[in-house]
């Protein structure tokens, strides 16, 4: 049996920030689980571009010495914004071998709750005890299919989480369903890869990102402007970005207004380089599917407006849900004793959960800790703040790291 002070499950940007950080506390065994960048990597599909701009998707570590640019002089490469997915997944594959090499890919089967510990039940039967537990498993767990979708075959409905080569619809009829960055774009791939595409969603217009109002206050007003209404977290609209780039300020205010500043930060959106790709998509807006049913080998989806599409392939587009219960590794008893609003765990300073010890990163803090940690960009602020906590706690003072991105500009 193994035991270890902190165990991190999860290896995409937050858990290798994450290990990057708390190994900088030496007397601190860490242990981190999880095969690199793999939703990544297995579950968007090839030829995507990640919307966030340059400075946004650097994986942070704590000295700022792992970044993008370090990437491309390490191995002689060259790519610019937008970041294409496969480099991203790349960079994200050197920044493990640089601060997780020792990364353990065997996988969690259950995770259990002692009384002073948590118990990792691995898929080679051995076991590991860990003071400490930090989940940063990404949102593989919560893409979410609407109901009337439910029981039909995923050769004929399936989630944007589960295709790696939209290739494979060539010369089909595919309806995609969304307005959302996943759902517009992979309706731009499968066009550009020979399929008959329609975009189906319920908003009524579809939020281009870098539109005339944000390109003025970015560009038109000069750099002095663009500063103090835009954080380089690059997460929000004007004015807005600077809150949200700083939790600490975000938590401070009452909750509705935190909801609203959430929900304006991560609203469905498409980059504006996606228009001219979706010229020849029709688009249906403010349209709700009513009910889905097989027709033979192929898929009926009736509208609200009456009309109905008969296509070989429904692409849901319709993003995720977070729930961590739908965690399968958490043990039923863990899973309940962990408090939720909404399926997002409650977290406190440090991002612990009321289960003592137990932490999240990533999208389940979004609710506690706002529309940052949606982003690859929020891992500057969780990891400085989780190591400060985890330190402080085992009693390690002076830990210096790299002030998040917002301080930039401060």
């Amino acid at each position: 049996m193994t035991k270890c002070d902190v165990a991190i499950i999860g290896a995409g940007p937050y858990g290798l920030s994450a290990t990057a950080h708390l190994r900088l506390v030496k007397s601190l065994d860490v242990h981190i689980f999880g095969e690199p960048m793999s939703f990544w990597e297995r579950s968007m599909p090839s030829g995507m571009l990640l919307r966030s701009g340059w400075a946004a998707t650097h994986i942070a570590d704590p000295h700022q010495s792992l970044t993008m640019e370090r990437y491309q002089a390490a191995v002689s490469k060259h790519f610019s914004t937008p970041v294409p997915l496969n480099c991203f997944g790349e960079y994200g594959r050197w920044f493990q071998r640089q601060a997780a090499p020792d990364l353990d890919t065997r996988k969690v089967l259950q995770v259990e709750r002692r009384t002073k510990d948590f118990r990792l039940i691995l898929d080679t039967c051995e076991t590991v005890l860990a003071r400490r537990l930090v989940i940063a498993t990404g949102i593989g767990s919560f893409a979410w299919r609407p109901s009337q979708f439910a029981g039909l075959p995923s050769s004929l409905v399936s989630h944007t989480c589960e295709h790696r080569d939209l290739g494979t619809f060539a010369g089909k009829r595919v309806l995609v369903i969304g307005s959302g960055q996943s759902a517009l774009e992979s309706a731009a791939l499968l066009h550009e890869g020979g399929a008959e595409v329609e975009i189906a969603a319920r908003a009524i217009q579809i939020h281009w990102l870098g539109g005339v109002f944000s390109r003025t206050f970015q560009h038109g007003l000069g750099p002095a402007v663009s500063k103090l209404l835009y954080a380089p977290t690059d997460v929000g609209p004007a004015g807005i970005s600077q809150i949200v780039a700083r939790p600490d300020l975000t938590r401070r205010f009452p909750r509705m207004v935190q909801d609203w500043l959430r929900a304006q930060s991560i609203r469905p959106a498409g980059a504006r380089w996606l228009v001219a790709r979706l010229q020849k998509v029709p688009i249906s807006l403010g349209r709700s599917v009513i009910s889905a049913a097989a027709a033979g080998d192929r898929i009926r989806v009736s509208l609200d407006d009456g009309s109905e599409r008969t296509v070989d392939h429904v692409l849901l587009g319709t993003g995720y849900r977070v729930d961590v219960s739908r965690y399968d590794f958490l043990s039923p008893e863990l899973a309940k004793a962990i408090d939720c609003f909404q399926g997002y765990p409650r977290l406190r300073e440090g991002f612990e959960s009321s289960v003592p010890g137990l932490h999240f990163l990533g999208a389940p803090a979004v609710w506690s800790f706002g529309a940052l940690m949606q982003f690859v960009v929020g891992t500057h602020y969780a990891s400085s703040t989780l190591l400060r906590c985890i330190a402080g706690r085992a009693g390690v003072r002076g830990v210096q790291v790299a002030e998040p991105l917002a301080a930039e500009v401060a």
